[in-house]
């Protein structure tokens, strides 16, 4: 069954991986990359898990984590953005992505 939050929050951790490694090795920037990547890929990961759900209250709980580190990972985006260490427009792009993520969630 295809489920869209499932597929883009997946889609979006992969991006976010590879915006890690550029961080890492071209800017030489350990600590805020960091930060990006665990957030980032959490989305992901609590989606699967909100999937996985054994009652109502657990799938709330976990989307509501997953809608948390979408929130995280927008900020580290726009810091990151606004401190020149990733090009604006790769910040806006996946800060999109953030905004579709977080209206399904939302849904």
């Amino acid at each position: 069954m295809e489920n869209p939050l499932k597929d883009k929050s997946y889609a979006f951790a992969l991006k976010i991986i590879d915006c890690y490694k550029k961080l890492k090795e071209d800017k030489k920037e350990f600590i805020l990359s960091k930060q990006l990547l665990r957030a980032g890929t959490s989305i992901g990961a609590n989606t699967e898990e909100a999937i996985g759900a054994q009652s109502k209250k657990d799938f709330l709980s976990k989307i509501s984590i997953a809608y948390k580190e979408a929130r995280e990972s927008k900020y580290w985006l726009r810091l990151l953005r606004d401190s020149s260490l990733i090009e604006a427009h790769v910040a806006d792009e996946l800060i999109q992505d953030i905004d579709e993520l977080l209206r399904l969630m939302g849904a």
